[in-house]
């Protein structure tokens, strides 16, 4: 996951843009007036959502992110553009159409609970004027992006014309729409890339209750066929995802406590998009929205995920392989950085580690208990001839990196080349360099280049030589 964070696809999202209000308070009394709480609010904000939602998780990722839709004359309309400025979105190609109004959702929570929603909008279609000028716009950018996102949410931007025509702009440009989609007349989305409905809109878009694995698979191979999709895709909460190409799969979901949905299908939406704007293949886009909306899901409100956050939870989840632990001397000083970034502390230490004994473990625990993350440098294979002589190493460098790799007290392991860690350790720059404490009187190499160096004991009579000197005689 660590490499999408030298990724940032161009991605344009059209769609309906609502300003999401929220009012947090607390309640101690019930009203002498009607029987229902009096909530004292304290605080209040004002967020993205609908279409921008999805925006600002896409921005939260990395993508580089433009968009187009219709917005009123009013104060709504004002914020929505104020919210995607602080975002650093262009908003040149957002059209105010006269006499309308922009989406407001205002939600009151009291402890952490969304107590009552009211809206103000308008749900009208866009006029003519304001549909021929979006397509306009659209047909002009179109070519620049990787990926095109439909955030559909029924307040009257996304006509049946205009969505047609989106597609059929972008498909000539071979460029892949994603649909997340409203109502019961999929025909407006036909001939899009996948669309991602829930469980229930799939439901009710096809006429079947699905309820089963078989009303699943005649939905979702439903809406594939009826809507001409590449890929025909259902998410289905804490069941997870179903996706259809020629078979029917389930990527079951990441289990976390579940807050607030609110804005989910957004997170899923932009998620998707960015990794097939990064060009992962559709399993490892799923996998990678899966992790997001986890992650979305245990937040209040209307919530974006970070690539930081989905890196974290997948490891929490012991969703990475120890290979995935195993990273290049380019992955881990973007790792490094991140880190310091967090004010994580920064443990490094270095060897051959030939044939790993007890004596190691020890050295590895006690190592990673002095910091946060611990970064194992590993000699290659050439550097441990250089060290020990031509019979040596006796696993190669990838045995050695993947059985390190598997140990909980390894965060990272990165294979040097070079004789001595002096290049890798300048680069990174720990917090604590540790070294075994036979270094005690001795020069240490790099330590200079870390804030602390801690030297640990060894237990007596453990080494990887001593193991094949006994190897050796056992062998006579």
């Amino acid at each position: 996951m660590i490499k999408l964070k030298t990724k940032h696809p161009n991605i344009l999202v059209v769609g309906d843009l609502i300003l999401d209000e929220y009012l947090w308070g607390e309640c101690s009394r019930i009203s002498p007036e009607a029987p229902v709480q009096i909530i004292k609010i304290d605080r209040e904000n004002q967020i993205l959502g609908g279409a921008g939602n999805v925006i600002h998780n896409l921005k939260t990722l990395g993508a580089k992110v433009d968009v187009i839709s219709v917005i009123g004359e009013c104060g709504s309309s004002i914020q929505l553009q104020k919210l995607l400025k602080n975002i650093s979105v262009d908003i040149s190609n957002l059209i105010t159409e006269k006499k309308r109004i922009s989406s407001k959702k205002s939600r009151i929570i009291a402890a952490n609970q969304q107590v009552v929603r009211f809206d103000r909008e308008n749900n009208n279609d866009i006029s003519k004027e304001s549909q021929d000028l979006l397509l306009i716009n659209f047909e002009k950018l179109v070519s620049k992006y990787d990926v095109i996102l439909i955030s559909d949410y029924g307040k009257g931007t996304l006509t049946k014309t205009v969505t047609q025509s989106l597609i059929q702009i972008a498909n000539k440009n071979n460029i892949k729409v994603l649909v997340d989609p409203k109502g019961q007349d999929y025909s407006k989305y036909n001939g899009s890339f996948l669309l991602t409905p829930n469980i229930k809109e799939a439901g009710e878009a096809t006429n079947i209750v699905i309820n089963d694995e078989e009303s699943l698979l005649n939905a979702i191979s439903k809406l594939k066929n009826d809507c001409n999709l590449d890929l025909s895709l259902i998410t289905m909460s804490e069941k997870g995802v179903a996706v259809y190409d020629d078979n029917l799969k389930i990527y079951p979901t990441t289990s976390r406590e579940v807050f607030d949905v609110t804005g989910a299908g957004d997170t899923v939406l932009a998620s998707l998009g960015f990794a097939i704007g990064c060009n992962l293949n559709i399993d490892k886009a799923i996998q990678f929205a899966n992790l997001a909306a986890g992650i979305a899901v245990a937040k209040i409100g209307s919530s974006t995920v970070t690539l930081d956050e989905i890196i974290e939870y997948e490891s929490s989840l012991n969703k990475s392989s120890s290979a995935d632990k195993i990273k290049t001397q380019t992955e881990i000083l973007e790792i490094t950085i991140d880190l310091k970034d967090k004010d994580s502390k920064v443990v490094f230490t270095n060897g051959c580690f030939d044939i790993i004994h007890a004596g190691h473990i020890q050295y590895l625990e006690e190592a990673k208990s002095l910091g946060d993350v611990l970064i194992l440098g590993l000699n290659s294979d050439q550097s441990v001839r250089n060290l020990k002589g031509k019979n040596r190493p006796i696993n190669n460098q990838q045995d050695r990196a993947l059985i390190l790799a598997a140990l909980e007290a390894v965060d990272y392991v990165v294979i040097f080349d070079k004789d001595n860690p002096f290049e890798l350790v300048e680069a990174i720059k720990p917090n604590i360099l540790v070294k075994g404490s036979d270094y005690k009187g001795k020069e240490v190499i790099g330590s200079d280049q870390a804030d602390e160096l801690i030297l640990v004991k060894f237990i007596n009579g453990k080494s990887s030589t001593e193991t094949i000197r006994k190897i050796q005689q056992s062998s006579i």
